[in-house]
């Protein structure tokens, strides 16, 4: 028996395109920030590597929250094949006909 999964619906090529523009524009508007902030080398280190780390761990986050949707929905898939496979399936008539 082979089950076939349903896939997740894709992001269009527009949207695509403009998370990675929002992305980038971000990303060099914090390292121009941090760049020409008047301290001390120590304190734009500290900043960059904590930025670093909070989009590290955004896209961490995302990628579990994505994982998770994912596994809900086949989840609920594999639980609506049974329920139908389920209510085809009538016992009482196998022992009748034995």
């Amino acid at each position: 028996m082979t089950t076939s999964t349903p896939l997740p619906p894709r992001n269009t090529p527009a949207f695509f395109a403009q998370a990675a523009i929002s992305f980038g524009v971000a990303s060099i508007a914090v390292g121009i920030g941090i760049t020409y902030l008047p301290v001390d080398r120590w304190i734009r280190g500290f900043l960059a590597i904590g930025c670093l780390f909070l989009v590290s761990s955004a896209f961490t986050l995302a990628k579990c929250i994505r994982d998770q949707q994912e596994y809900t929905l086949v989840s609920r898939a594999e639980q609506a094949r049974m329920e139908k496979y389920l209510s085809e399936h009538d016992a009482y008539a196998l022992q009748s006909n034995s």
